[in-house]
């Protein structure tokens, strides 16, 4: 018997995913992304230099930093700065986007300067980091072409594109693109991050009220290709706006 998705979609349907650019007038980089009612906002800023530990090296680094504003959920949370440490799982969130950016990227293209992806979330709704990672991606396209326009790199450093979704089992029935409804009810949750090409950069799978099924997972990751194809061609399309 076929479940009926609280939002009423199909299984293999992403929500509505839009991607604005130019948002910010200041960064190199900038993408508005929305799944459903989940926004974030990125931006991608240049900085010369590297870290400490690539100094002398002659390549680059892709960083990235992810926060939620405080009214970004049902109820209000307290800034993290105010608190005076970041919570583990913004440091888990922020080092997946570096590592998914970082994938598809030469560093050695860049020269010794910084791209600093900031990911800050106005809403969530599930599905915030992998929000965050495909948004991301678009921000780091443009601060390249940047650095391509003014002729400060010679070659493009961006191998491929990246983008991310998530996936889940939800009464018994593998699903893509979970909202909170979902996410909080699901019997098992899954992050799929992926090249446009379709290889592996990483994926997150846990069963959260049961263990699920190699053949569970197999779907999971069949809908999780298929909606990523999808994003691919969207940040293409949001990329080449300027």
């Amino acid at each position: 018997m076929t479940q009926t998705r609280p939002s009423g979609r199909a299984a293999d349907e992403l929500r509505k995913v839009t991607m604005e650019t130019g948002v910010n007038r200041y960064a190199e980089g900038s993408c508005l992304v929305s799944f459903g009612h989940t926004r974030v906002l990125v931006t991608a800023s240049l900085e010369e230099g590297v870290p400490g530990f690539l100094r002398g090296k002659g390549q680059g680094w892709v960083t990235a930093e992810y926060g939620m504003l405080p009214r970004a959920t049902h109820t209000r949370g307290r800034r993290e700065a105010a608190q005076g440490k970041q919570s583990g799982r913004t440091q888990e969130i922020q080092r997946l986007i570096g590592r998914s950016l970082r994938a598809v990227v030469d560093l050695k293209v860049l020269g010794e300067r910084q791209i600093s992806v900031d990911c800050d979330v106005i809403q969530a709704d599930g599905g915030t980091r992998t929000a965050s990672i495909t948004g991301a991606w678009v921000a780091l396209r443009q601060c390249c072409d940047y650095l391509l326009e003014e002729k400060l790199i010679k070659a493009d450093p961006i191998l491929d594109q990246v983008a991310a979704i998530s996936c889940g089992v939800h009464q018994d029935v593998p699903v893509l693109d979970l909202d909170y409804e979902e996410d909080s009810s699901a019997e098992a949750d899954a992050n799929f991050v992926l090249t446009g090409a379709g290889d592996i950069v990483e994926i997150q799978a846990t069963g959260e009220k049961r263990g699920f099924t190699r053949a569970e997972f197999e779907a999971l990751f069949g809908l999780a290709s298929g909606g990523i194809a999808d994003l691919v061609q969207m940040q293409k399309a949001a990329a080449a706006r300027r």
